[in-house]
């Protein structure tokens, strides 16, 4: 087994608590957010049209979909009120205020 290869993505303090943006790791567009100190990283495109989840408003946990609504909880990638159902996640560490995110092992 090898261990991912994590990628610098963003600077801690670029990335307010509350907020989320999308940023691109090896031609793949992920979505970042802050929750509450902690990072988390998921496939940046919704499930239904493909919409940026980056750049939709984040509550708490949950992002909304800026096309249709769809709401995914940026923890597990998983559509609320699904087990089944939801978007890649990706491992993430911060060191020394750098956002390092690994998509692939």
């Amino acid at each position: 087994m090898t261990l991912p290869d994590f990628v610098e993505v963003a600077r801690l303090e670029d990335l307010p608590l509350g907020k989320g943006t999308t940023v691109t790791v090896d031609g793949k567009d992920i979505a970042i957010y802050n929750v509450d100190g902690h990072v988390y990283a998921i496939d940046d495109s919704c499930l239904h049209q493909g919409s940026s989840l980056g750049w939709s408003p984040l509550e708490g946990k949950v992002v909304t979909c800026r096309g249709h609504g769809m709401r995914y909880d940026v923890t597990t990638g998983k559509v609320v009120g699904s087990s089944d159902r939801g978007v890649a996640t990706y491992p993430v560490r911060v060191e020394d205020g750098k956002i390092l995110v690994a998509i692939g092992s």
